[in-house]
């Protein structure tokens, strides 16, 4: 009988042969003459042992239709400031781009994990990335999907045994396809020994075996609370290769952000008003509470409702009255920040002493 190597490696060799073997002695058990294409479907056979027991397997994914590069991270780029994370990005889609066109060529192409962990403040754009992240797998043909799934503890840890298992497979179901984001993921590891969190942590880790041809996990949150929650959980830590470290933004990216939320809402600032905002923005990255984008937010939504109490006095706005946010719109726009900020220094400076 023919015998194929199945480079060089013998228990393929074995695998392989085998399944001519078997192939062969059912034909002769049955006495069915053999098909005109018999030998090249077990070629196919075995090709297929091959490459399933070939350690350096491949990825089988079939190839996709050419991308446009600008329409795809026209979104990325239309981000202010986060020109590291841009870089990473990029690589990422050159990376997955290339794996694609090999495929196209018959060539190998690696079998890649694209588990993430994204670390930094609130408000830095680590969920909008993520959202891009999946539009752009989907497009390459990382992810059949790229739909995302926003998670947090409460999402999988249950409340009796056996629960939270099926809370996280539960969830690992709807974020198959796409992108399972898991905000603050440490707060996993928090319990102590009798806490579910760890039986999520363990179910969370088979998950990312059993669908990882189909599925990109992005773990969240603080720099230093990460680092401590994959230092203590070494089975997570090396099936997450991708660290993206989302910094806070400038006071001037930060008035930047202001200005096109404003626009989307079709508002806009006076020029005093845009001076009073700097320097509240300005107080507020210093507080400890500080959330960058979020923080962003909150201030204008408070300047829009006290417009809209002293816009309503008047009997006929104009249009401009209508859009325009004025210095003593903004007035305190920081308060409630600032005594979060303040609250929180306290804490913890009561916990230190």
């Amino acid at each position: 009988m023919h015998r194929t190597q199945f480079g060089g490696d013998p228990y393929a060799d074995r695998r392989g042969n085998g399944v001519t073997r078997i192939v062969l002695s059912r034909n002769e058990r049955s006495g069915r003459a053999w098909p005109d294409d018999a030998y090249e479907r077990v070629e196919d056979a075995r090709d297929l042992v091959r490459r399933r027991s070939d350690p350096r397997a491949v990825s089988q994914k079939p190839p996709v239709a050419d991308v446009d590069k600008n329409a795809l991270l026209e979104p990325l780029h239309r981000l202010i400031g986060l020109s590291e994370v841009k870089a990473m990005i990029e690589e990422l889609y050159a990376y997955a781009l290339i794996q694609n066109k090999r495929r196209v060529h018959q060539l190998r192409s690696d079998s890649s994990v694209w588990h993430m962990v994204f670390t930094g403040k609130p408000g830095t754009g680590k969920t909008t990335v993520a959202r891009i992240l999946g539009q752009m797998f989907a497009a390459l043909g990382v992810l059949s999907k790229g739909h995302l799934v926003e998670a947090e503890r409460a999402d999988l840890v249950g409340e009796y045994i056996g629960h939270t298992a099926q809370k996280t497979r539960t969830l690992l179901d709807r974020a198959q396809g796409g992108i399972l984001f898991l905000d603050e993921a440490y707060s996993l590891s928090r319990g102590g020994e009798k806490d579910f969190g760890r039986e999520a942590i363990d179910t969370l880790v088979k998950g990312l075996e059993d669908r990882k041809d189909d599925l990109v996990v992005i773990l969240a949150g603080y720099s230093q609370e990460m680092n401590d929650f994959l230092a203590i959980n070494p089975g997570l830590c090396s099936r997450f290769p991708h660290h993206i470290a989302f910094p806070d933004f400038s006071e001037s990216e930060l008035m930047q952000i202001a200005v096109r939320m404003l626009e989307t809402r079709e508002y806009a600032l006076s020029p005093d008003a845009y001076i009073r905002l700097r320097h509240a923005l300005r107080r507020s990255r210093e507080s400890l509470t500080f959330s960058n984008g979020r923080t962003v937010r909150n201030m204008l939504d408070r300047a829009i409702r006290r417009h809209a109490l002293r816009v309503v006095e008047e009997r006929d706005p104009s249009r401009e009255m209508l859009m325009t946010l004025c210095a003593n719109d903004l007035r305190d726009v920081d308060r409630e920040d600032r005594a979060r900020g303040d609250k929180a220094r306290d804490i913890l400076q009561s916990v230190v002493h």
